[in-house]
């Protein structure tokens, strides 16, 4: 069974960690876990200001190069009626100077913003657009 509207957009804005699918030079999928926040029609998820080892993220460099992405939001549960995901598939774009809605929006949904200064300054996001999307659902979404 698919999710329904109203389930698909309450995890967008509750669900804590969604795992961010780019696609390599070389053509294959690189996945790494990441937070995002809900603006609109748009997906933010943030570039943090940690050092980084090879300079800028893989998941930046991947997208300045192919924009094409998919973010997977879902819950495993040893009581599989409790099992769904959500696939959304779409273009991201590298936003340099964040609109303040975007990070207003992540500070909101992650208080941990307001004590752990880990984004850039200005902030840097990666923003998707959403193009199509696809579920499942064992059982009633709780």
């Amino acid at each position: 069974m698919e999710l329904v509207d109203a389930a698909i957009e309450r995890l967008l804005d509750t669900w804590p960690v969604a795992r961010l699918a780019t696609v390599t030079p070389g053509g294959r999928p690189h996945v790494v876990p990441v937070v995002f926040a809900r603006v609109g029609p748009r997906i933010f998820s943030p570039v943090d200001s940690k050092p980084k080892r090879g300079g800028e993220l893989a998941r930046v460099r991947h997208v300045r190069a192919d924009p094409r992405v998919a973010l997977l939001l879902d819950r495993y549960d040893a009581d599989w009626q409790l099992l769904w995901w959500l696939r959304l598939d779409g273009r991201a774009e590298v936003v340099e100077r964040a609109e303040s809605l975007a990070v207003a929006a992540l500070r909101a949904k992650y208080p941990q913003y307001a004590g752990v200064p880990v984004l850039r300054e200005p902030p840097v996001l990666l923003a998707i657009d959403v193009l199509s999307r696809r579920s499942w659902r064992a059982g009633p979404l709780s």
